[in-house]
Order: structure tokens, then C-alpha cells, then sequence
């Protein structure tokens, strides 16, 4: 049960827990993860992760919803119920398009919008009604948190931790922090 344990250390500033950060890479532990208050400017490449992708999928939604603004407007103003309006009629949807730019424009973003916040919240698993997983309320203030796991190494990484500026280091147990 050695490896359900995780040493949380709490640093008051950003630019310690970046350095610290580095420090603790360096040593070649994992970092699990890191709780802040606010976004902290290249901690993601400072932990190694890897870059998001969600411009992509931005990127694919806006062009879902410039396809759905097409079909719409072509089968709304030139099939259904072609409409002559201020003496210009709806012969071709190639005819009309300079009229529809700005609704292409609103449904791209619209789609590109809506869709990536909903992506965003699926992929970082928060749904409705979720518990909250933050193990220290501190870090929505005015701390930050970094978690990782121990495996027979409390000490020396404790003293690690404590030469890297954290203020306060805890052991806890993710199982009975879990219920």
C-alpha cells in the first residue's frame, strides 16, 4: 500500500514553485500534480507536459459550424422559401453569399466556442455535480500545491522539497483522502 501515499508540499510563491519545480525534475521524481490559484506561465513545460490540443479541435469545430451555416442558409433562403428582398432575388446561394458572410462568420465562432468549452470540461473530466478534488482549499487563495507520490523515499524527499522553499510538507495517505 507504499504507493497510494503522496507527499504535498505547499509554496506561497509562484517563482519558488517554479524553481522548485525544475529542482524536483531534475531529481527525477514525478510531479502528479500541481494545484494553483491562478495559471502560472510555463509550468507546463517546466513538468514536461505535453502540449494541448485543443486549438486543433477548435480549429475542426469552426469548421463544423461554417458547414452547418452553409447548408442552413442555402436550404433557408434559395430552396425553401426564396425570399426577394430590398429588390435582390435569392437565384443562387453564389449570388447571395456576400449577404451571408457575417452569419458563416457568427455560426464558425458560435460552434468553435461552445463546442471546445464543452470539450474542455469533458477532457478535464469537471461535470455537473462532480466533488471537488482540491486537497488543500489554500490553493484557490493563495498557495500552491505540488503532489508527489512516495515510494520508500519520504525523507530524502522531504528534504528535497524543504531545501526548494516549500513551507509546509504533509504525507497522505490518496486512499483515505479519497472517502
Amino acid at each position: 500500500m507504499e504507493a497510494s501515499k503522496v507527499i504535498h508540499a505547499i509554496y506561497t510563491d509562484d517563482d519558488v514553485l517554479m524553481s522548485a519545480v525544475k529542482k524536483v525534475k531534475a531529481e527525477k521524481h514525478h510531479i502528479e500534480e500541481i494545484y494553483t490559484p491562478f495559471p502560472v506561465h510555463g509550468l507546463d513545460k517546466a513538468m514536461g507536459l505535453a502540449p494541448t490540443r485543443i486549438a486543433i479541435t477548435s480549429f475542426m469545430y469552426g469548421c463544423v459550424g461554417l458547414t452547418v451555416a452553409i447548408v442552413m442558409m442555402n436550404f433557408i433562403m434559395i430552396e425553401d422559401w426564396p425570399q426577394d428582398i430590398g429588390g435582390k432575388p435569392s437565384f443562387s446561394y453564389l449570388e447571395n453569399m456576400p449577404a451571408f458572410v457575417p452569419i458563416m462568420f457568427e455560426l464558425t465562432v458560435f460552434f468553435a466556442a461552445h463546442l471546445m468549452v464543452i470539450t474542455f470540461y469533458l477532457r478535464s473530466r469537471m461535470w455537473p455535480f462532480k466533488k471537488a478534488e482540491n486537497p488543500d482549499p489554500r490553493t484557490t487563495d493563495d498557495h500552491f500545491l505540488m503532489e508527489i507520490p512516495v515510494h520508500d523515499n519520504e525523507e530524502s524527499l522531504a528534504a528535497l522539497l524543504k531545501d526548494t522553499g516549500a513551507v509546509e510538507i504533509k504525507i497522505v495517505d490518496k486512499d483515505e483522502d479519497a472517502h
